[in-house]
C-alpha cells in the first residue's frame, strides 16, 4: 500500500522476484522477444508469477518500447449524444480494438481546453475529429508523429486530411422511395445548428433525386422537436403549391416531431402526409404509426474508419472518400 492507502501498482520487478528471475527475463518473456532462448520452465514460472500479482503492462512503457502508444483519440465536438451517435462511438471502439488500438473520445466544449492541450496530455498515436481543425492545429499534431483523419460526411469541399463518409445516399433512399408516388416533397430540417452538416449532406441526396425526376426542389423547413412548432411546419407543406404530400426528415427523432405535430392537427401519417425518418431507433417501430425509415450499418462504417486509420498508421495510402455505408429502407406505416 502506498502512503495514502492505495494499492501500488504492480511492476516488472515485482514479478521479476517473485519468480526468482531478472527483469529483463520478465521482459523478454512477457514481450515474447524474438532470438531470446527461454526455457519453458522458466517461462511458465513468469507467466505465473504475472497472473498472481494481476500484473498489467504499463502504457507508457509499451509506447516507448514500440515508438508509440495504442491510444486513438476521439475529438467530439458538442453534439448531442442520441442513441445514432453512442451506437456509432461504441461500434468505432470495438473497430479500433480489433486492430489493438484503443479508443479514448474526448468530448469538446467550446471554450475549454485547446486541442493541443488534449492531445499533448496522452501522446496518442491518432487523432480522429468529428469537427473541423484548423490546418495548424493538424501540421503540429503531424509534426509530432500523430496521424490526423477529420471524419467528413460530404464529399463537397474535400481536404487531404479529411475521411469521408458520404450521407448524400440516405437522402437519395429516402426521396426515391417517395417520388414514386408524391408529386411533390418535402424536407425537414433539424433546428439544431450542431447538426447542419450532416442534414445539408442528407438533404443534397434528396434535392439531387428531385432534379433526376423532373420534380420540384423539395420545400425545405426548419421543425424544432416541439409538436406544435412541427405542426406549423406541416401547415406550410400542406398549403404550399402544389402541395407537400410526402417528407424525408432529416433523421427519426425529427420524423417524430412531424408525426407529434400531425396528431396535433388531427392529421394521419400517410393517408394526410407521408413520413420518412432515418437511423431507425429503437423508437422508430414504436410511434403510432410506426415510422418508415431508413437503417444505416453503423458497425460497418465504423471499421471502415479504423481500418483506414490502422492503415495510414503502417504507413499505407487510404482512400479519402470510404464506401459509402450499406443502408436500406426499413418499410412501416408511415410511407
Amino acid at each position: 500500500m502506498t502512503s495514502n492507502g492505495r494499492k501500488a501498482r504492480v511492476t516488472s520487478t515485482d514479478v521479476a522476484r517473485e519468480a526468482g528471475v531478472s527483469r529483463s527475463t520478465v521482459s523478454y518473456v512477457l514481450n515474447d522477444t524474438p532470438h531470446q532462448v527461454i526455457p519453458d520452465a522458466t517461462r511458465q514460472r513468469v507467466l505465473e508469477a504475472a497472473a498472481l500479482l494481476a500484473y498489467a503492462p504499463s502504457a507508457a512503457a509499451r509506447a516507448l518500447r514500440s515508438g508509440r502508444s495504442n491510444l486513438v483519440l476521439c475529438l467530439l465536438p458538442d453534439l448531442p449524444v442520441g442513441d445514432t451517435l453512442g451506437r456509432y462511438l461504441k461500434d468505432l471502439s470495438i473497430a479500433f480494438a480489433g486492430h489493438d488500438l484503443t479508443f479514448l473520445v474526448h468530448p469538446r466544449m467550446h471554450g475549454t481546453q485547446s486541442i493541443a492541450d488534449v492531445w499533448k496530455a496522452i501522446s496518442p498515436a491518432a487523432v480522429v475529429s468529428l469537427e473541423e481543425i484548423t490546418d495548424e492545429d493538424a501540421a503540429t499534431m503531424r509534426a509530432a508523429g500523430i496521424e490526423v483523419a477529420v471524419l467528413s460526411w460530404s464529399t463537397a469541399r474535400l481536404r487531404s486530411r479529411e475521411l469521408t463518409m458520404p450521407e448524400a445516399p440516405i437522402g437519395r433512399l429516402q426521396a426515391e422511395y417517395l417520388a414514386s408516388s408524391h408529386r411533390r416533397i418535402g424536407y425537414a430540417l433539424p433546428d439544431d445548428d450542431r447538426l447542419r452538416l450532416v442534414a445539408e449532406a442528407r438533404l443534397a441526396g434528396v434535392r439531387e433525386v428531385c432534379a433526376g425526376r423532373g420534380v420540384p426542389e423539395p420545400l425545405v423547413r426548419t421543425v424544432p422537436m416541439d409538436a406544435d412548432a412541427a405542426a406549423e411546419a406541416i401547415r406550410s407543406w400542406r398549403s404550399a403549391t402544389p402541395p407537400v404530400t410526402g417528407v424525408c426528415a432529416y433523421n427519426d427523432d425529427t420524423a417524430l416531431a412531424i408525426l407529434a405535430g400531425l396528431s396535433v392537427l388531427g392529421l394521419r401519417a400517410p393517408q394526410d402526409l407521408a413520413v420518412i425518418g432515418a437511423d431507425d431507433i429503437p423508437a422508430a417501430a414504436l410511434t403510432v404509426p410506426p415510422l418508415t425509415t431508413v437503417a444505416t450499418d453503423l458497425s460497418s462504417e465504423a471499421r471502415k474508419v479504423a481500418d483506414a486509420v490502422a492503415r495510414a498508421l503502417a504507413g499505407e495510402s487510404v482512400p479519402r472518400v470510404l464506401e459509402p455505408t450499406t443502408a436500406e429502407i426499413v418499410v412501416r406505416e408511415s410511407a
